[in-house]
């Protein structure tokens, strides 16, 4: 039997150190696959939202940064609205192996949304807004919470996406192959 990697047993350590912090982590598909519970940071327009924020981490974490992206909507100017793809020079650029997962979580995501950068937006009617008539921004931000980030509303999508899972279970594995083709 071989030993993990220094890599591998990075990324199980940071997995494993996110879970055991105050976020609600979902494994998907292995330790490299997951989402966690983001809440939106406190004295931000974001306060008493909630988001699931998909990670993937690459095979050569620690030195190539993860891939985030939110599930569900988020009105932002460096947050793609379609996609949820995140535009943070710190996770796409200047990724370091010093940096971990917590980092992420605990001080990047909130530091974006307490403070966007207008000026190189993925969204730019997000960021024309922040810039020319941030009272409305807040306005749309506070809509979109109540309309995809509450508590309630993350419930239901799980709650759906966990009952279609387990319809699948309810037929043979042949039955199940073949609704899927």
């Amino acid at each position: 039997m071989s030993s993990p990697t220094p890599g591998k047993r990075r990324m199980d350590i940071d997995v494993i150190r996110l879970i055991e912090s105050k976020h609600e982590v979902t494994i998907l598909s292995g330790l490299h696959e997951f989402t966690v519970k983001f809440w939106g940071p406190k004295g931000s327009p974001y306060e008493g939202g909630v988001w699931k924020v998909r990670v993937d981490l690459p095979e050569k974490y620690p030195f190539k940064s993860p891939s985030i992206g939110f599930l569900n909507k988020i009105y932002h100017p460096n947050i793609d609205e379609a996609s949820g793809t995140v535009c943070l020079d710190v996770i796409n650029q200047a990724w370091t192996a010093l940096y971990d997962l917590t980092n992420i979580f605990d001080s990047f995501l909130p530091q974006l949304l307490s403070y966007p950068n207008p000026i190189d937006p993925l969204n730019g009617d997000a960021a024309a807004l922040y810039l020319h008539k941030p009272e409305d921004y807040n306005v749309k931000i506070k809509d979109y919470i109540r309309r995809y980030a509450t508590e309630d509303i993350l419930k239901e999508q799980e709650d759906i996406s966990s009952s279609s899972e387990s319809s699948m279970s309810d037929f043979s594995e042949d039955e199940a192959q073949d609704m899927e083709l």
